[in-house]
């Protein structure tokens, strides 16, 4: 980092310290100080499919310093099946093991500058993973089991002690034992895998709660959920027995209180989980007619929806639940939530819009690193400080997303709430610097 960088986000991490700590605390921070915790997570999604369009291959997380501010990578996703286990499958919609595990790697791409050979037990992401860990030996790499797309079968996998007891050996077994099957060519097979990961994270969206449309949804979830994570704690640690080691086990939850009291027996949870990431972002979008805040820290004045989602009442409700405060991860977006066709004039903040902004890769969702360009090209920066959120407009299209600025507000809130850290969704979202990932580690760290 130059040094101009540098004395920048230092001025920006005092301009946050006044900005959190000039605001009346809540429940996640009366009582406590900036300093309380030490040695605060910094968990990175990365996912499978960034390597394609995003051009956002594993060795990017090396050369843009990313890896050396992180403690732990999710990759994203694993699969379920309907019959509840874990398992790779190249079907269709069901996986991608070409670039898991089968593709290989060119030089250029590779995180030791070697290149992979066609048929290698370990090609792919999985491979280049390995090399990370071996390049940065504090790094922890879990598999995240579900996402969006793929929780559609959770509630199978769970539903009984039977089929929770087959569905973690197959989890251990593929991701942690390392079996993967064999494909074309020879890529695969036993312990080819092995190593690679460190642990663990459920991103089971949602129990007892709709997610994607089709999704299997029981009553029964909330309970089974909590007997889920014990089943998977006792195999982890069975298995860390044998092989000397402490395997993780985490979990991605909900910033909706309704779906907190539908889906999670609050405190029963974390008797079971290291740490749980919370969601704090998508609270608004393009399915909104009107524009307004996607991850802000406190609920803006004059938002349309009173009480309104928010970062802060996210903690809050998982604290108010019965969650630990130094297990809680707070996420943060490395994306925007946008509309067009804005009309209403102002600075474009909960005025009605006509649909979701043209963007790159998805209507209405853009990566940081695209618009982080668009400040002074035609669109406005816009903050609500008390709020702790930014915003982009050009009287026409609209942008909700977190800036370095915000990112910072976030790190000391963290700190000051004595919160175990900060999450990002997805590190494919950053620019070839990792702005946001460096931010993040100077905010909780100091370096």
């Amino acid at each position: 980092m130059r040094p101009s960088r540098h004395r920048r986000l230092t001025a920006l991490v005092a301009l946050a310290t006044v900005l959190v700590t000039a605001v009346p605390a809540t429940a996640a921070s009366a009582g406590d100080s900036v300093n309380r915790r030490a040695g605060h997570l910094r968990v990175g999604y990365f996912t499978q499919w960034g390597i394609y369009d995003r051009a956002f291959p594993v060795k990017k997380l090396d050369t843009s310093g990313a890896a050396s501010r992180l403690t732990h990578v999710n990759y994203a996703f694993g699969n379920v099946s309907e019959d509840g286990r874990c398992y790779v499958d190249g079907g269709p919609g069901e996986g991608d093991a070409w670039a898991d595990y089968q593709r290989p790697v060119p030089a250029e791409e590779s995180v030791d500058g070697v290149a992979d050979t066609w048929g290698e037990p370990l090609n792919g992401n999985l491979g280049q993973l390995a090399k990370l860990k071996a390049r940065h030996p504090h790094l922890k790499v879990l598999i995240s089991l579900g996402g969006w797309s793929w929780s559609t079968y959770f509630s199978n996998a769970a539903r009984t002690d039977a089929s929770r007891r087959a569905f973690v050996a197959s989890c251990i077994d593929l991701y942690l034992k390392g079996n993967l099957p064999v494909l074309d060519g020879g890529s695969g097979g036993p312990g080819a895998a092995a190593g690679v990961f460190d642990g663990i994270d459920l991103d089971w969206e949602w129990p007892n709660w709709p997610g994607e449309p089709g999704n299997v949804v029981r009553p029964e979830d909330r309970q089974n959920f909590t007997k889920l994570l014990a089943e998977f704690r006792r195999q982890l640690d069975a298995y860390g027995r044998q092989t000397h080691r402490h395997y993780a086990l985490t979990a991605f939850l909900p910033a909706n209180p309704a779906a907190m009291d539908a889906g999670y027996e609050g405190r029963k949870i974390f008797r079971y989980l290291d740490f749980a990431t919370v969601q704090g972002y998508d609270f608004h979008g393009s399915w909104d007619a009107v524009t307004n805040q996607q991850s802000a820290l406190r609920g803006p004045r004059g938002a349309p929806d009173d009480p309104d989602f928010s970062v802060e009442v996210a903690i809050d409700g998982w604290i108010a639940r019965g969650a630990p405060r130094d297990k809680l991860v707070l996420g943060i977006p490395y994306y925007g939530r946008g509309w067009t066709g804005v009309t209403g004039g102002g600075n474009g903040l909960f005025q009605p819009a006509a649909g979701p902004a043209p963007a790159t890769f998805e209507p209405g969702y853009e990566d940081y690193r695209k618009l982080k360009t668009l400040a002074g090209d035609g669109f406005t920066v816009h903050r609500d400080l008390r709020g702790g959120h930014a915003w982009l407009f050009d009287g026409t299209t609209f942008w909700t997303y977190d800036d370095p600025a915000v990112v910072l507000q976030k790190t000391l809130y963290i700190r000051r709430a004595g919160l175990a850290g900060a999450m990002a969704w997805s590190l494919d979202g950053d620019d070839d610097n990792a702005t946001l990932t460096r931010t993040m580690s100077l905010g909780l760290t100091g370096r």
